[in-house]
């Protein structure tokens, strides 16, 4: 295991190819079962011997160094052995988001000029739309079966599972996510070699405390960083294993049914997937959560009455923080033995933070400050987005675009994204703290807080409300819901309206897509 624990980057060889944190697995657990899915379950041993096949058959098509190969598939062996054979071979693996239109794809494909696109068969026909769009793009291969594609299984039945990995530098790119579009446009990140073994490190081994022992499974799919490491990366590392699930993530009850089933150990899912299971009837009776040992969130914050009923419910913990795909990924976070309920927790080893204002001033502690963070898994640029990059790599920081304050004890409390803030009255208002509020209501399941514009063309909060099972929208019940919030916090913060409605916008991984309310 390369020694990351000290000294960051500088411990890595020089030369160094993230298939390691596969194949050093080689050694001690070849036979062990590394990953587990409906479809198949497979060794190390296995997923390394059909990622070599997988690079061999890239390099037969005729990929070299530093071209880009898009992975648009379920959470699958295939999604695994063609990320880890892709970057073997010195390509730039993209993992494409499964729920996306076709002109959204043309965009990516297009942007990364792909060459090679390996896709599930279902998925197929959203890219036939605009292949005629896409002259880089020379190759598609079929998960599946499909007439006049080459299918993946045929693609790779006759290669070598003997394969030299290419001698790449640590910075060398390796792999590139698009943003899940909260703001709008996506953004393409890429992300070195050298950054997988470090966030591993720094936050699945020194904070999670993840060990050979673990078994991981995350709601969030692997095209999401928070997927890959959480349930890829950081269990290879660690020699655990993982659990994929191909399914829609926002049906709760199929999630709990994988839980019951493969029995993990660490279950990662974003807070309103956490919202989602509790409002499952007789949740702990009809599913076995026994095997759990902790439990982790992000994407965004997790209100502390939501930790509270998780803990209530099932006697687990969850571990919430924050991190980004720019970072790769948690920079902040609550630990084991050490949460505060509604924080996003601390700093940890391997990264700086600073809250500054507008003009770039540190605010004082207990004050609203925009983050930035500073460490050595940060992405370096926005792939042709000059000023978007300007904007957010700010030579050793990154501008990450949330609101935080810091309390008396050192820790973090999320006030929101920097276009999220409202100002009412002149005074700052998060809208995650009048979400967290309405959240703790019986009646609410979900919320979502934006500004909106009233008669005297001042800004104002507006709540977007789902409810629970068992209570029915009324005006009687806004009202409610106004002095609720009136009585929990100062009038000013108070929502003007609310709005129910029968699903919140969400990305995949669950985060709420304000921008898509206000544009409402």
């Amino acid at each position: 295991m390369v020694n990351t624990t000290q000294g960051g980057v500088n411990m890595l060889p020089q030369r160094y190819n993230c298939v390691d944190i596969l194949e050093r697995n080689l050694i001690q657990r070849a036979d062990k079962v590394a990953l587990y899915t409906d479809a198949r379950s497979m060794t190390f041993r296995e997923v390394s011997n059909e990622a070599n096949r997988v690079g061999n058959a890239l390099k037969r098509l005729g990929v070299r160094f530093g071209e880009y190969v898009g992975i648009l598939c379920y959470d699958s062996a295939e999604w695994v052995t063609s990320f880890f054979g892709t970057v073997k071979i010195g390509a730039i693996a993209i993992g494409l988001n499964t729920l996306l239109k076709g002109h959204e794809y043309e965009y990516m494909l297009g942007d990364s000029r792909a060459r090679v696109l390996i896709i599930q068969e279902p998925l197929l026909d959203t890219i036939e739309e605009v292949r005629a769009n896409l002259p880089h793009l020379e190759h598609i291969i079929v998960v599946g079966q499909r007439e006049g594609y080459v299918s993946y299984e045929e693609w790779i039945a006759d290669e070598s599972i003997e394969l030299q990995a290419e001698n790449t530098h640590r910075d060398d790119f390796c792999s590139l996510n698009y943003s899940s579009g909260t703001t709008g446009e996506p953004k393409g990140i890429i992300h070195a070699h050298k950054d997988y073994p470090l966030t591993a490190q720094l936050w699945g081994v020194n904070v999670l405390g993840l060990r050979e022992s673990d078994r991981t499974f995350a709601v969030a799919k692997l095209f999401f960083t928070f997927g890959t490491g959480g349930n890829l990366i950081f269990p290879w590392y660690v020699g655990a294993s993982s659990v994929l699930y191909a399914g829609p993530p926002r049906i709760a009850t199929n999630v709990l049914s994988i839980i019951d089933r493969f029995k993990p150990t660490i279950f990662y899912n974003a807070p309103t997937g956490y919202a989602a299971a509790l409002a499952v009837e007789k949740l702990t009776e009809r599913y076995e959560l026994s095997s759990l040992r902790l439990c982790v969130s992000a994407g965004e914050a997790l209100p502390a009455p939501l930790w509270h009923a998780w803990k209530e419910k099932t006697g687990l913990d969850i571990i919430d923080g924050i991190g980004s795909t720019e970072n790769y990924h948690i920079f902040i976070s609550n630990r084991p033995g050490d949460i505060r309920p509604g924080s996003s927790g601390k700093p940890f080893e391997g990264y700086e933070l600073k809250l500054v204002d507008s003009d770039g001033n540190e605010v004082p502690r207990g004050e609203i400050g925009n983050l930035l963070v500073r460490g050595e898994t940060a992405s370096l640029f926005y792939l042709h987005q000059y000023e978007k990059s300007r904007q957010t790599f700010r030579g050793e920081w990154l501008f990450t675009g949330d609101k935080y304050h810091i309390d008396e004890d050192g820790y973090y409390w999320h006030a929101g994204r920097s276009d999220d803030m409202l100002k009412v009255g002149g005074i700052w208002v998060s809208p995650v703290e009048v979400e967290s509020t309405l959240i703790s209501h019986p009646a609410v399941l979900e919320c979502a807080v934006v500004g909106q514009v009233d008669e005297a063309d001042l800004v104002k909060p507006k709540a977007f409300v789902t409810l629970r099972e068992g209570h029915t929208r009324s005006a009687e019940l806004q009202r409610d819901l106004i002095e609720y919030c009136k009585e929990k916090m100062a009038a000013y913060k108070r929502p003007r309206w609310i709005e129910f409605v029968d699903e919140l916008p969400k990305t995949a991984t669950g985060k709420i897509q304000r921008f898509k309310l206000r544009e409402s």
